[in-house]
């Protein structure tokens, strides 16, 4: 049996014209598909009981399998979703004053090992299909009718670039399809060089968002592993030959740890290290969870941080904490692969 969902445009197209069927079905199946999230072939309503009948003897569509929905007060929910292989992933929707962000995994698991991510604990445990990325977007979607998601972010479960021509496919698809512009798309990495170069030539020309987290090599290798092949002046030297898009800036990811990365000094080399590159800053307290090594700088730290970067002439904001109750926030994901999921994380009392 053929997954339609599974299947490339060209891909559907050619499967179509295989049954002696007309081009254009291939366009009727699509619609039905992104547009009007159909769940089974009868559900193509532009065909008739005959032809749905005989396509179901070839084909179906697939669909995520929705285990748990979880809310926060603060109206941050969590879907966990369960593949058709039994393997679980995880994706957040934020609500915010003027948008609804979807963030979505592109992995399960991940192989990068930051030292301060949940999700990298689980290790990888394979990488995504496009049409499962963009499956979370539909499902979602069919959720919360008729409310809408109006922004994306690749920030859930993987990294997205070790996943390349699977995000990129789902990227085409969510963007032509699904018909959410890319200008409300962020694609986030560790900072997997080679494939952030090859990045504009292989997708749509979406947001980046770059998880630096430190300002030194020593502390980064410690904390990223990622550093130790690609440390940060590559890194930044492949950011500053990234084309960029008028009045368009990277966005640099900045996790903050008490007594690890959160000193003045860091905060100084900061606006260095990102001298000449069209930026913001995107200032993270570190989400903790159970058994984290790790500690969130305090509300005083933090704000002090911000301010030596915004004197400085630099445009920071701290993003605020949503959903860690339900172990929804910036590293926390980690689906039901993880015995650290049965409890809840600890809820910092700050202010962000």
């Amino acid at each position: 049996m053929v997954n339609l969902k599974a299947l490339s445009p060209e891909e559907l197209k050619e499967f179509i014209e295989s049954l002696s069927l007309p081009s254009y079905r291939a366009r009727q199946i699509i619609h039905r598909i992104y547009e009007k999230w159909a769940t089974s072939i009868d559900d193509i309503k532009e065909f008739s009981w005959g032809l749905r009948h005989e396509l179901s003897q070839y084909a179906y569509i697939s669909n995520l399998k929705l285990l748990q929905r979880e809310r926060a007060a603060d109206g941050t929910e969590k879907f966990l979703f369960e593949l058709e292989d039994g393997l679980t992933i995880e994706s957040v929707l934020i609500p915010d004053e003027d948008r609804l962000t979807l963030c979505v995994s592109s992995q399960v698991g991940c192989a990068m090992g930051c030292d301060f991510c949940l999700t990298g604990t689980m290790g990888l445990k394979r990488n995504l299909r496009a049409f499962e990325i963009v499956d979370q977007v539909i499902q979602v979607s069919k959720i919360i009718n008729p409310e809408r998601i109006t922004n994306i972010v690749f920030m859930g479960m993987g990294e997205p670039l070790n996943n390349l021509t699977e995000v990129a496919e789902a990227l085409r698809r969510i963007t032509q399809f699904v018909k959410i512009s890319r200008r409300r798309i962020t694609l986030s990495t560790c900072g997997v060089v080679p494939k952030l170069l090859q990045l504009p030539e292989a997708a749509p020309a979406v947001n980046i968002a770059i998880s630096l987290n430190a300002t030194t090599d020593e502390v980064r290798d410690r904390i990223m592993p990622v550093n130790r092949r690609y440390p940060i002046r590559k890194l930044l030297d492949a950011c500053r030959a990234y084309p960029l898009e008028p009045r368009r800036r990277i966005t640099f990811e900045y996790v903050l740890l008490k007594g690890i990365n959160d000193s003045d000094a860091d905060a100084r080399r900061l606006v260095r290290l990102l001298g000449g590159i069209p930026s913001k800053i995107n200032l993270i307290p570190f989400n903790p969870y159970r058994g984290a090594k790790y500690q969130r700088p305090d509300d005083e730290r933090i704000l002090r941080f911000q301010k030596i970067l915004t004197d400085a002439g630099m445009t920071a904001l701290i993003r605020k904490s949503k959903g860690a109750e339900i172990s929804g926030a910036c590293g926390q994901l980690a689906g039901r692969c993880s015995d650290l999921k049965d409890e809840p994380a600890p809820v910092h009392s700050g202010r962000f």
